[in-house]
């Protein structure tokens, strides 16, 4: 497929032909070699592993680069539109087309599509870490990384082999407890989790989580919506046997003096969010129902929703439509979509959940949706026996009447 030479053209045509719903190219990504694949991303299983490890993650609708070792492909992270024979990233569609995609108050306030999607299949658990920054960091184009979790049913039949997560520490835990810990890096397994709590996870539940606060995401597949950054420092020596890489505790820590700082270290932390006596309570995610609907066909629940500091960073919706029916779906903005389960009609678009892909192939899952085809509405339609269910995601200040847990 070959790159589009006359890039305003391709994306007014794309738009036209597929009446403001525009067909991406499913990303794969590594990340490496001390992250298992949990062989759930449907990626034909000869094509999840690389020289760069196994593939444990899939970006959905993705304007940034992944950072990836020197051997990856230059463009490993981004997204492209697809239209006839010809691609365009949605990087550069959006850069130059961003009033028509996002809407120009989004465009002229955020500069393009700030946020991003993925879905993360973990063979093994995550090392405990973080993804907040200090002021010099953002100074220098790197930003702190709010994230949100749902956990898809349609994926997680199959719940691996450590269903839980360790968000945080302990109440009562000191920074000196996390010091030491530190401090005992390159003596094997530096024990941080024994000053935090794990949680059982749960298909069809999720979690929001504020940067600056350490987790360990365990074995259950996740559907993760996410400010668009690479942003984290990981505080765990150690997982499942293997050491992780004392570089990977300070790689966004901008100013050299403060690399060896474990006094510094900590205090980019929130440290009243990780200590926080009731944590479930305030950061865990039930789903919503958005109004009632079952008679007209389909459901739709808020999955991801709540601000943050007083902040609307992302939000998510999960839209189930029943076998034979066809519904029109209207948003306050552009978003975009993956479908996890069923057939159907997005628009005039051909939609179907994946059973099996090799690497490189085309997919007809992943959509993004314009701004104004999302607000005038998106006809949708159920052509198979089964519920067509498809997984939503929005940028922010899309959603303002969203529930809100005043995080």
């Amino acid at each position: 497929m070959n790159v589009a030479l006359h890039t305003p053209t391709f994306i007014d045509e794309a738009i036209t032909i597929g009446n403001g719903v525009l067909k991406l190219t499913p990303v794969w990504v590594p990340r490496g070699t001390f992250l298992a694949p949990g062989m759930r991303l449907k990626l034909h299983p000869d094509d999840v592993y690389t020289d760069r490890g196994g593939i444990t993650e899939r970006w959905i609708a993705s304007t940034l680069l992944a950072e990836s070792s020197p051997t990856a492909p230059s463009d490993e992270g981004l997204s492209y539109i697809i239209s006839k024979d010809e691609k365009v990233s949605l990087s550069d569609a959006i850069e130059i087309a961003g009033d028509k995609l996002i809407g120009k108050k989004k465009m002229k306030k955020y500069g393009g599509w700030s946020v991003l999607a993925k879905f993360i299949d973990l063979g093994e658990p995550c090392p405990h870490h973080h993804h907040g920054i200090d002021e010099q960091g953002i100074k220098h184009g790197k930003i702190a990384k709010p994230e949100a979790y749902y956990f898809p049913t349609q994926f997680n039949l199959y719940r691996g082999s450590f269903p839980y997560t360790f968000f945080g520490f302990e109440p009562g835990t000191s920074k000196e407890e996390v010091i030491n810990c530190l401090k005992n890096w390159r003596i094997g397994d530096n024990e941080i989790l024994d000053l935090s709590r794990a949680y059982k996870l749960k298909p069809g539940t999720g979690w929001i989580l504020p940067d600056g606060i350490l987790h360990a995401p365990g074995t259950l597949f996740i559907y993760e919506v996410q400010l668009a950054s690479e942003v984290y420092s990981m505080f765990q020596s150690m997982i499942e046997g293997k050491p992780i890489n004392k570089h990977l505790l300070t790689k966004d820590v901008v100013q050299p003096e403060k690399k060896e700082n474990l006094e510094y270290l900590v205090n980019l932390l929130d440290w009243e969010k990780n200590v926080e006596p009731n944590f479930k309570k305030r950061f865990y995610l039930e789903p919503i129902s958005i109004k009632d609907t079952k008679n007209m066909g389909y459901e739709e629940n808020w999955i991801i929703y709540g601000k943050i500091n007083g902040k609307e960073y992302f939000s998510a919706k999960e839209l189930n439509i029943l076998p034979g029916k066809k519904v029109s779906i209207k948003d306050n903005g552009a978003y975009s979509l993956i479908a996890t389960q069923g057939r159907g009609k997005i628009a005039c678009n051909y939609i179907e959940s994946i059973t099996l892909v090799r690497y490189g192939e085309l997919t007809s899952d992943e959509f993004f949706i314009i701004d104004e085809a999302a607000k005038k509405g998106i006809e949708i339609e159920n052509l198979g026996n089964e519920p067509l269910v498809l997984l939503k995601y929005f940028g922010p200040d899309t959603n303002p009447n969203m529930p809100d847990n005043n995080i």
